[in-house]
Order: C-alpha cells, then sequence, then structure tokens
C-alpha cells in the first residue's frame, strides 16, 4: 500500500526506481575508487633533480658533433629502453573519493527512504503518522508492529513496509456487468471508505499480504456489483434499486471482510450513476418524459376534483345555511304566531276575568283590613298603650306638672285622645305629632 495516498487506485504504479538506483550507482563507483585506491603500488621515491641540459648548438656545430661522434664510434650496441614510470597518484584525489564513500554509504543506509531497495539496506526508518511499521525478516514476516516515528533496523536483513491504519478511500474504476435481461452497463467509478484495525495488521499481512485491499475490495467489488445486476433488471438497477446499492455493496463486503479478515472495516461505499447503451438511454429519457407528462395530467387532475369538491362543499356550506337561517326565521314566525295567539286569548278572557279579578282585589284588601283590625283589637291593652304613653312622653321636651286632679283629668283625656290617634294611625297608616294638653 502506497502510505504517501490515502486514495488508491485500482493497480498502483510502481514506484520510481531513480533515485534508489542514483544511490546504488554512487555508492558503486565510490567503492571501485577506493578499491583502486588501495591496491595500486607504492609510488617509488622521487629522483635527485638532474643538472639543466646544454643549449641547443647551432646547425653547424650539430653537424660536426654528430659526424665526429660517428667516427669514433666503434661499433653500435644495443642499449636497454628506458621503462615508463607510472605517475605518483594524487594524494588529493584519494581523500575525496573516500570521503565520497563514506558520504554515499550513509547517505544510502542512514537516511530514510521510501524506496523499496533503500528500505531494505537503511539502518534508521521513519513511520508516517496514520500508519504502523510492519517488518520481514529473511521473508518471514515479524509480530513487531512499530508505531509513528523514527525506528531503527538490520539493514540488508530486515525489511519494512508502513501499512496504513486510518480512513483510507479505494476508487475502482470502469466495472461492466449484465443485467438479467442481457443490458451491459458500466459502473464508471465506486468508492469503498475502509479501515485496518490496528490490532488485525499482523493477522491480516500474514494471511493477505501488504495488497489485501486487493483481494477484499477491488476484486470483491466486481464480483458483488455483478450479483446485483444479474438478479435484477435494468429498470431496477438504474432507476428504482440505485439508491440501495450503497448499502447493499457495504453489507456484503462488510459480510465477507467479517468472516474472512475482521480487521478490515467498510466505511460506506459510493456507487455513482452507470452507463447505459445510448438506444436505451433514449429510451429511458421518453419514457421519463412521459411519465412525467402522465404526473402533470394526474396533478392537474388531483386540483380539478380538489376545485370541484370544494365547490360542493361550498354548495352545502350556502345551502346549510340558508337552511338554518330559514328555520330560525320559521322559528320566530311561530314564536309571533303563538304570542300574538295568547294575545288574542288574553283580550278574549280579559272581559270575563276582569270583574272576576277586580271582585277577588276587593275581597283581599277587606280580608287583610279585616285582619288588621282584629290584630290591633288583640294589640291596643292597656299596657301596651302605657308603654306608648312613656315613649311619648319621653319624646316631648315640655312636661307640666300640677294639680292632681287635673293631673287626672288630663290623664283620662289624654288616654282618650291617644286612643282615637293610634287607632287613626293603625287605620289610616299616617304619623303626625302628639300633643299633651
Amino acid at each position: 500500500m502506497d502510505p504517501s495516498n490515502q486514495t488508491a487506485p485500482i493497480a498502483p504504479p510502481p514506484r520510481a526506481p531513480s533515485r534508489s538506483l542514483l544511490s546504488l550507482l554512487l555508492l558503486s563507483l565510490s567503492l571501485l575508487l577506493s578499491l583502486s585506491l588501495l591496491l595500486s603500488p607504492p609510488s617509488p621515491p622521487s629522483p635527485s633533480p638532474s643538472p639543466p641540459p646544454p643549449p641547443p648548438p647551432s646547425p653547424p656545430l650539430l653537424l660536426l658533433s654528430l659526424s665526429l661522434s660517428q667516427a669514433q664510434a666503434p661499433s653500435p650496441s644495443p642499449s636497454p629502453s628506458p621503462q615508463p614510470q607510472r605517475p605518483p597518484p594524487d594524494q588529493g584525489f584519494g581523500f575525496l573519493s573516500v570521503l565520497f564513500s563514506v558520504a554515499a554509504v550513509a547517505h544510502f543506509i542512514l537516511i530514510p527512504s521510501a524506496s523499496s531497495i533503500k528500505s531494505s539496506l537503511s539502518i534508521l526508518h521513519q513511520v508516517p503518522e496514520g500508519h504502523v511499521g510492519v517488518y520481514w525478516r529473511g521473508g518471514a514476516l515479524l509480530n513487531t508492529i512499530a508505531d509513528p516515528g523514527f525506528h531503527l533496523k538490520m539493514p540488508f536483513v530486515t525489511r519494512y513496509e508502513p501499512v496504513q491504519v486510518t480512513f483510507q478511500t479505494h476508487q475502482v474504476r470502469d466495472i461492466p456487468c449484465g443485467t438479467n435481461g442481457g443490458v451491459m452497463i458500466n459502473f464508471e467509478k465506486i468508492e469503498v471508505v475502509n479501515r485496518l484495525r490496528k490490532d488485525y495488521v499482523y493477522e491480516t499481512l500474514l494471511n493477505y499480504g501488504v495488497q489485501y485491499d486487493r483481494m477484499w475490495i477491488y476484486d470483491n467489488i466486481h464480483h458483488e456489483i455483478n450479483k446485483f445486476c444479474s438478479s435484477h433488471s435494468l429498470q431496477q438497477v438504474y432507476i428504482d434499486m440505485f439508491d440501495q446499492i450503497d448499502e447493499k455493496m457495504k453489507d456484503a463486503l462488510q459480510r465477507d471482510c467479517t468472516r474472512y479478515a475482521p480487521g478490515i472495516e467498510i466505511i460506506s461505499v459510493h456507487v455513482t450513476k452507470p452507463t447505459i447503451p445510448d438506444s436505451i438511454r433514449r429510451t429511458f429519457e421518453q419514457l421519463e418524459e412521459e411519465r412525467i407528462k402522465v404526473l402533470i395530467d394526474i396533478e392537474k387532475q388531483k386540483v380539478a376534483h380538489k376545485e370541484v369538491d370544494t365547490m360542493k362543499k361550498m354548495a352545502v356550506s350556502e345551502s346549510e345555511k340558508i337552511a338554518s337561517v330559514s328555520e330560525i326565521l320559521m322559528g320566530q314566525e311561530e314564536m309571533e304566531k303563538d304570542r300574538a295567539r295568547r294575545h288574542l286569548a288574553d283580550a278574549e278572557r280579559e272581559p270575563i276575568m276582569y270583574p272576576t279579578h277586580e271582585k277577588s282585589l276587593a275581597d283581599a284588601d277587606f280580608y287583610l283590613l279585616l285582619k288588621e283590625a282584629e290584630a290591633n283589637k288583640l294589640k291596643l291593652t292597656p299596657q301596651f298603650l302605657e308603654l306608648k304613653f312613656i315613649d311619648a312622653i319621653a319624646g316631648n321636651t315640655k312636661i307640666f306638672f300640677g294639680d292632681t286632679r287635673k293631673a287626672l283629668q288630663y290623664r283620662y283625656l289624654f288616654q282618650e285622645q291617644l286612643s282615637h290617634l293610634i287607632y287613626s294611625i293603625s287605620k289610616h297608616q299616617i304619623q303626625g305629632e302628639v300633643y299633651i294638653w
């Protein structure tokens, strides 16, 4: 899996080996230079400086000297040819080659890289955030899981790969399938959001390798899409059940992963609209247009029916209102007629009942006066009259005292007048001032 990209294509391109090959070439060159430097023989001691050669003679002197030398020479003897001497090596170049070799080895081994060749040779490596590091030694997967950060490993022996344990999106493109009616359609892109749980990394990689997602996502989504299309018609796949494909694919992938690779968690599946043949697409478009027209006509009919129902309800309501008003008016007329009949009956009975009524009233008044008179007779006792006298005297502001005989006479007269006054008061219900003579 490529840790630098969360959206994995169907076939991830191989890693570019330019940087690794360049580092390998530099290392090889530096090793060759170092080896040539070590295998070169030691340089001989430098010869003592020779005196400078004499200046060249002039042409006549040169010819003379040559002739004399030829005459004096007895016979030419073969002289040994001078051996060519190897030039001494450059000490600065050797130091630079050794330094270059050390730098190349340090760059290749100590500096971490994402290259598979260099990662197998490097000592220091880095696990990026959102990933864990897994290791192989001699081709065997180790159960060591490294967290994000810098780590050390044995070069040339241990191989390292980062494995993503966060959410990642895989895009599966160009999935052809055939419906149960024989129509071939193509899903251009399906996105699968998934995650590998950290505690199942070792088990998953042990069973399915680093490219576990190819088996359980890329290949499995092809199988599930084809199985779904083969059991449904084009109408169902393209229109009726298209909104259910995402959930069905998610459930199908998760069911297989739960059974065989429980560490893989399918988060969601997003299926794009499939492409269908142009002739069928035009037919679907025409059918859709006709369906829209039919729906418009149905809606118009519903609106017309609702308008008719509304008018009927309004007419019924208006008729009920008129009937209610008529009923109320008829009730009022009946009440008026009943009232008129009662008045007429009263008017007809009045001449007959008036004398009887007046006689009843007169008898009632007479009976009342008779009862009042009887009550007054029972009420006007000497004790009551004396009480009234005391009350009347108590209310006077002046009291005259005189002869006893005259006082008795006055008392007798006063009692008679008081009795007449009380009788008149009870008879006519009037009040007046009492005078005492």
